[in-house]
Formats: structure tokens, C-alpha cells, sequence
């Protein structure tokens, strides 16, 4: 079982001068759901080497035994700081993929072709894509083909306008990921702020939040058990 986890290599938080990239809970916490189920993993982002981290989640209010465990695991943070450049991926080498949010993701994963690429062709090979949080965002610009928006009549989820808000970055992300998936005509549902959620339709599976990252690759690993 060899899985791809997809980051972001963007960092700056639009034009505010701080710094953004991907949320470390939301990579850690799949990273040991599927590491502790035997499988093996791969990391790439748009530019290789090392993505950015958003300092916020990184602070203590939002460190989790999973992070803690990521930052004490030498060859975990040997595979982040060499991630794989995405335009060389071929997918057709893994079982899975998944995404995990932060801000970052929203500026350049919805953006490039070779994760739009990607997605189109995981899913298209019935094999299954994750993504949380922010991460969801990514499907924007994804087309079924016979060219009607991917999310279109799919039950999805993702950040919700209020959250974004708690987070005061309303005016700041360059799209709304609640609002972008409603657009595109995705059936878009939530919990309560904070709460894990996880949507799955068919291959495809979207976590709401950071606390909804371990829950969607869970059920990623559900889905691959169930094809073998």
C-alpha cells in the first residue's frame, strides 16, 4: 500500500506580510494513521524539498500527540524536508493520495495542473483522494469529462465560512472553500465549527477542518481495504 500526501509550497498569507503554508496536524495525524497501518508513504509539493509550515500550528494550543510525535520522528522530518516535485508524480505508482489543508493550498494547489492533473486521473482510476480543511479548495477548477465541475452533485465538505471567519482571514484567502464547493454545485454539508466531519462519495473523501484529518484518512484506509 503506498500512499502519496500532497503540500503545499506556498507561504505567504496574501498580502498581510505573515506567513502561512501547510497545518502540521493535519499531516502528522494522517502521516501515523497510515504509517501505523504499514503503508508506505511518499511526500511531493509543487516546488520539492521542504514545504512551509504554518507558525500557527505549530504553537502549543494547537500541538496534538501527533505532532509531537512527527517532530521527535527523524526519518518523518527527513521525507518533509525532500518532498518529491509534483509534476514528476505518476500516479499510476500509488494506491491513494491525500491532501492536507492550511492556507497555502488555496494560492497554488488549486492553481496547478499537475494536482489537477492528479486528482483527475487518481479518481478517474477509481482509486481514492482525501483532502481536509482548506484542502478541499483544491477541486475548484477539476473537471468530470464531460467538462460539468467535479464536485458537481457530490456530497462534499471542507472549511466553513465561520471558521474562516473565527480566524479572521475572511478578506484575506483568495476564495472561500465553503462557497468555491457550493458554486461548483458540490452538496456541501458540515458539523459545528472545530468538530470533525468527514464526507465521503464514492472515491472521494473531504474532512472539514484539522480535527476532521485523522477521521478522513481512516476512512481512506477503509476504502482501500474494501478493494482488496
Amino acid at each position: 500500500m503506498k500512499i502519496l500526501i500532497v503540500l503545499t509550497s506556498h507561504d505567504q498569507l496574501g498580502s498581510t506580510g505573515r506567513k502561512t503554508g501547510f497545518w502540521l496536524e493535519e499531516l502528522a495525524a494522517p502521516y501515523y494513521v497510515f504509517k501505523d497501518a504499514g503503508a508506505e508513504l511518499v511526500l511531493t509539493s509543487p516546488l520539492g524539498g521542504q514545504p512551509p509550515l504554518d507558525p500557527k500550528s505549530n504553537e502549543p494550543d494547537f500541538q496534538t500527540e501527533a505532532t509531537h510525535r512527527f517532530e521527535a520522528d527523524a526519518a518523518a522530518n527527513a521525507a518533509l524536508a525532500n518532498t518529491i516535485r509534483l509534476d514528476t508524480i505518476n500516479q499510476a505508482d500509488y494506491d491513494a493520495v491525500f491532501y492536507p489543508g492550511g492556507h497555502g493550498p488555496l494560492w497554488d494547489l488549486a492553481e496547478d495542473k499537475s494536482s489537477i492533473q492528479l486528482i483527475s486521473s487518481v479518481l478517474a482510476s477509481h482509486k481514492p483522494v482525501a483532502l481536509v480543511c482548506h484542502a478541499p479548495g483544491v477541486l475548484r477548477h477539476i473537471k468530470n469529462a464531460d467538462g460539468t465541475p467535479l464536485v458537481k452533485g457530490k456530497k462534499v465538505t471542507g472549511f466553513k465560512n465561520s471558521e474562516e471567519a473565527a480566524v479572521g482571514l475572511l478578506e484575506i484567502v483568495p476564495f472561500l472553500v465553503e462557497d468555491e464547493l457550493i458554486s461548483k454545485g458540490g452538496q456541501y454539508s458540515s458539523a459545528s465549527d472545530w468538530a470533525s466531519y468527514v464526507v465521503q462519495d464514492g472515491n472521494l473523501i473531504t474532512g472539514q477542518n484539522p480535527a476532521s484529518s485523522a477521521e478522513a484518512a481512516k476512512q481512506l484506509l477503509q476504502f482501500l481495504s474494501k478493494r482488496t
